[in-house]
């Protein structure tokens, strides 16, 4: 299949059909990373900028990975080091940027829409790393091959998206990706959690967590994003967990097995109880790995070459 979109800039809209060509494909690169070298020249010749205009350590650091996977020339940029320190703009960043004949940018930044600026200023292809709390494809991407490599077929599997669904870029990311491959959605959370958009997403809302749990089969666990928060949302930290935080008591109390999930970085003891995250319904540290192969699969995806070597072009 040919893969005829030009960026990533999040899953809404994509189809079931695309989704499942960038996972299988992430599946293959996920093979090279269990060799005794793991790297190919897939992407020998192409430069990728890393544009994070936010603080990242596992995107950033899977994406650079990802790149040297593909044995690409990687340029790595932060805003605390650079000119916009001294007051240059976002396009301005941007066509200098492409003027040193950059062929992928991925970018991070705290304004929705960024991504979709930048596709009005550059040529180059562009990658959504994260844009304010709109969307995180890269991340729903991630979460999606993890669930598929356990249940095969999503179709049917109800995935509950649990805490700060209002700041969160991954939730938007999930909802838009699983319901794509059929998956049943809920969000759950305290009512200022969550955003007025919420009643038109198509999902399941629960407002207390045991009913959530019961209703289940996977929970994707969320941090309360405090740095996105302008004003008191909710009481304590402490009143948090005793309302909606994961513990192994409420888990057992369902008398089911239930998958656990969370985008990180995790706030052990507030939105998910420590011993949980490292227990044997945990598959964080598989989030992890998969998604070093489903960053290569994007960045192989939208090089701008087709499997037989020759160039293509596409719809954002």
């Amino acid at each position: 299949m040919e893969f005829n979109r030009k960026h990533l800039l999040g899953l809404e809209g994509f189809t079931k059909k695309e989704i499942t060509h960038i996972l299988d494909t992430a599946e293959s690169f996920k093979e090279v990373l269990s060799r005794p070298i793991p790297k190919v020249p897939t992407l020998r010749g192409k430069t990728i900028v890393n544009l994070f205009f936010e603080d990242s350590t596992r995107t950033r650091i899977s994406f650079e990975l990802a790149e040297k996977r593909l044995s690409a020339d990687s340029v790595n940029f932060s805003a605390s080091t650079s000119s916009v320190k001294k007051g240059e703009t976002l396009r301005d960043t941007a066509r200098n940027i492409e003027a040193m004949k950059i062929d992928l940018v991925v970018i991070r930044h705290g304004a929705a829409g960024a991504p979709h600026f930048l596709t009005r200023c550059v040529d180059a292809a562009i990658i959504n790393a994260g844009d304010g709390a709109h969307e995180h494809p890269t991340q729903g991407l991630l979460d999606l091959m993890t669930l598929r490599d356990k249940f095969d077929n999503l179709k049917g599997l109800k995935v509950a998206i649990v805490g700060d669904i209002a700041h969160s870029r991954v939730a938007r990311s999930n909802i838009y990706g699983l319901q794509a491959m059929g998956a049943e959605v809920a969000l759950c959370g305290p009512a200022t959690f969550m955003p007025y958009e919420a009643a038109h997403w198509g999902t399941e809302i629960f407002f207390d967590i045991d009913e959530c749990i019961e209703w289940a089969d996977v929970l994707n666990v969320l941090r309360i994003q405090l740095e996105r928060q302008h004003k008191g949302l909710f009481p304590s930290i402490r009143e948090y967990h005793a309302l909606f935080g994961v513990t192994r008591k409420r888990l057992d109390q369902a008398r089911k097995d239930i998958t656990i999930l969370h985008p990180g970085p995790i706030n052990r003891g507030v939105e998910i109880e420590s011993e949980l995250a490292d227990s044997e319904c945990s598959l964080i540290l598989n989030q992890v790995t998969n998604g070093v192969a489903v960053r290569m699969a994007v960045l192989y995806l939208l090089s701008g070459e087709s499997e037989d070597g020759s160039a293509k072009g596409g719809e954002s």
